[in-house]
């Protein structure tokens, strides 16, 4: 179904690249990943990316690249040379920003001080370490490979390698106290990193977690927990800009900043997702999931197994969706130049929302007030369409 009005002009694209292989998934994991059981095979999936790019060309045709992020996975597992590869594959196609950020996914068990300078050498501009604990009890109930050791070591590699990195952090762990939490963020701030994402661990369904819950803090103290965390990282001079995510001044990740803005992003790899616009039209990809059906059906030419044209009636639930999770909203002008829709089109249900105490709005900005924040998922219900 075409857009009610065209889009005057296109939204920032991004390249996501997937690396589907982890030395061991974890019990909460639901991402595409997959333990490498056997030798990856690297060269070959590198291949099926750059096939893969060179496909989706037409799409994206006289298009800049914004931002591009590895995940996975564990991208951290190819090596310096692959990536390089990859990314002399792409500056070779697609001509880039000159300020483009590249991030790269990494692992604690995965760092090597060597490996991780060229990784930078390659392109890569910002690293996204996953920490999530330095408590070697909770890091072993998550099932993460490294312990609190490799945690603080593979931070002072990265600190030492890159100018920009984030360390992703997880609370309401199994049997996590106040105090616990407390200590993880405490050790954060030691290194001072210039960007910090802090997430609720939740059960997702088909997870050994979800089938086997372990004993998670209660939410009353899992409320608590978020509160402390928001109030420290803010009096420490962090911007809390995004649900989850926490930086310092000028260090907002672009790449997802784009995504929360309903901007475009062109996902290659096994399973990845693209939302591309055009001026009469939205759609989404998906690539084939399994790694070896992904390789074959990529290297044949032919590697999105899904793609359908975004409803209207979709597009304002999915505009809302992302861009309400920023702490400081959204211009209102936004809203048209992403969607092709009038902000009319949604006036009952900011009335809705406005009356409730969870936005607020004047005639330039939307924005989730703390209580919409809190109650996010309360707040985005409202938008959903009605069929």
């Amino acid at each position: 179904m075409p857009l009610q009005h065209k889009l005057a002009a296109l939204p920032p694209l991004s390249l996501y690249i997937h690396i589907p292989w982890c030395v061991k998934k974890c019990p909460y994991c639901d991402f595409n990943s997959h333990t490498a059981r056997e030798a990856i095979p690297e060269q070959i999936y590198i291949d099926a990316l750059c096939r893969d790019l060179e496909s989706a060309l037409p799409l994206i045709w006289g298009r800049n690249i914004h931002s591009i992020f590895f995940g996975g996975g564990t991208p951290s597992l190819f090596s310096a040379s692959g990536i390089d590869r990859i990314l002399a594959t792409v500056r070779s196609l697609i001509k880039l920003d000159f300020f483009a950020e590249v991030t790269l996914e990494a692992n604690p068990g995965t760092f090597e001080i060597e490996k991780f300078k060229e990784f930078k050498s390659a392109g890569i501009t910002r690293l996204s370490v996953g920490i999530q604990s330095f408590n070697p009890e909770h890091l072993a109930k998550l099932g993460r490979i490294h312990d609190d050791k490799e945690a603080h070591r593979a931070i002072e590699i990265a600190a030492d390698s890159f100018d920009n990195y984030n360390l992703d952090l997880m609370y309401a762990l199994p049997d996590q106290t106040m105090a616990q939490a407390q200590q993880d963020i405490a050790a954060a701030l030691n290194y001072a990193p210039t960007h910090l994402s802090c997430y609720h661990l939740t059960l997702e369904p088909n997870t050994p977690f979800h089938n086997q819950p372990p004993n998670l803090p209660d939410d009353d103290l899992s409320a608590d927990m978020q509160i402390m965390i928001e109030d420290r990282l803010i009096q420490t001079g962090y911007q809390h800009y995004e649900t989850s995510a926490f930086a310092q001044p000028q260090h907002k990740a672009k790449h997802n900043l784009n995504y929360w803005q309903f901007g475009d992003y062109l996902g290659i790899g096994a399973g990845a997702h693209s939302k591309l616009s055009f001026h009469d039209r939205i759609i989404r990809q998906a690539r084939y999931k399994h790694p070896r059906e992904y390789m074959e059906n990529a290297l044949a030419g032919h590697p999105v197994q899904f793609e359908n044209l975004v409803n209207r009636q979709d597009l304002a639930f999915e505009f809302m969706m992302n861009a309400l999770r920023l702490t400081e909203g959204f211009d209102i002008s936004l809203f048209n130049e992403r969607t092709g829709l009038p902000i009319t089109t949604i006036q009952s249900n900011l009335d809705q929302a406005e009356s409730q105490g969870l936005i607020k709005r004047d005639h330039i900005r939307i924005c989730p007030t703390e209580k919409g924040q809190r109650f996010l998922n309360d707040l985005l219900a409202l938008f959903l369409p009605t069929k």
